[in-house]
């Protein structure tokens, strides 16, 4: 008797900023098409760009990693535990800036995107280069910062000084008194690994689409902050690296993408990239006939290097559906909706009460009974 062949499916959404990590959303799906009763095998691979879950889907995808802990200085000076990891047996190691300087660190009545720093990234940096690692892996996304990255590279030993020589005060606001770098104390070791800053976004530091323009308004910035923040880093940028600002993904996580490209030797990549490599998605894609993606907002800067956008042009490529699961979606983004087969958008159909993976869950089964009638 010959069996037919169960369709495959890829499950690989990312976070849903601020109520699933992509693990989670992952599992909700998993569970929705499994009460759809559909005869299917699933394939769950949660998907980073170099954001919030960079670190777990590059040790979901090395066997030999080796999660680390250390308290460091939170965003706003208030001490968090935060994790790297060592993967190839210590030869590369990975820091997920969110896990220090993230967003999700600071309640939104407390944010203040002027003097949040990224000293305690730069901690997890420190550590990682002690540990002897060959290759360092930098996820930048998620920020509660727009420093440029000083304050991960004061923790890496250089310094920030104003025209009488005296270090500048934590956070961005402070850069617009930036006289010099005094890269005198840096950590030996820069010069010696390979830094790759996997970023999430392909934004400039500077403009409309920079660091402080386009994400700091979420970081607590007002307008009048919002322009200061812009000022403080166009100085930062004048004195340092003027070319490296254009670069694509400098601006990520609050300019640190810049820092750490312009003082620190870093080379900015793209994050997505970087995390489908080490989890296979070109060949998971290709096995797939479906796939599902997702993340909590599909707005302009889902276009700027994030993974859902990402994903569905690697599986169009291929001749492979996608679906996006998403809480908000902002129609306006035509030609990136024009790479999906199907968009669904969680919030116009929550159920009251539900919370945000009940809600993932039902709408993953309430479209899977659809599929089944096309």
């Amino acid at each position: 008797m010959i069996h037919p062949i169960r369709p495959r499916w890829l499950l690989a959404p990312q976070e849903f900023k601020g109520t699933l990590s992509a693990a989670e959303a992952a599992d909700a799906m998993a569970e929705g098409l499994r009460e759809a009763s559909l005869d299917v095998v699933l394939d769950v691979a949660p998907l980073a760009d170099g954001g919030p879950g960079t670190l777990d889907a590059l040790l979901a995808g090395t066997p030999t990693g080796e999660r680390r802990k250390l308290m460091v200085r939170g965003p706003l000076g208030a001490p968090v535990e935060a994790c790297w990891a060592r993967l190839d047996e210590g030869r590369t190691a990975v820091v997920e800036m969110a896990q220090a300087s993230g967003l999700a660190l600071v309640p939104p009545e407390q944010r203040d995107a002027r003097a949040a720093c990224t000293h305690g990234t730069g901690q997890l940096l420190r550590e990682a280069l002690d540990s002897g690692c060959e290759r360092l892996i930098v996820g930048l996304g998620g920020s509660a910062t727009t420093d440029g990255g000083k304050g991960a590279l004061e923790a890496l030993g250089f310094r920030f000084l104003d025209a009488d020589g005296a270090p500048l005060p934590p956070g961005g606001a402070s850069l617009a008194r930036l006289a010099r770098v005094d890269t005198g104390g840096k950590h030996p070791r820069l010069e010696q690994v390979e830094l790759l800053i996997a970023t999430d976004v392909t934004t400039p530091l500077l403009g409309n689409d920079g660091s402080a323009r386009l994400f700091s308004p979420q970081k607590g910035a007002d307008a009048a902050a919002v322009e200061e923040l812009e000022a403080a880093l166009a100085t930062f940028c004048r004195i340092v690296d003027e070319a490296t600002a254009n670069l694509p993904g400098a601006g990520a996580a609050g300019g640190l993408g810049f820092g750490l490209a312009a003082l620190a030797g870093g080379k900015l990549t793209s994050g997505y990239d970087l995390v489908a490599r080490a989890l296979g998605m070109e060949r998971r894609v290709l096995l797939a006939d479906l796939v599902l993606t997702g993340e909590g907002r599909f707005d302009r800067q889902t276009s700027m290097g994030k993974g859902p956008v990402a994903l569905a042009r690697l599986a169009r490529a291929q001749g492979t559906h996608v679906v996006l699961f998403a809480g908000i979606v902002q129609r306006d983004n035509g030609p990136e909706l024009s790479l999906f087969r199907d968009v669904v958008e969680l919030n116009s159909q929550a159920r009251p009460g539900a919370t945000a993976r009940e809600t993932l869950r039902e709408a993953t089964a309430k479209w899977a009974l659809a599929h089944l009638g096309r």
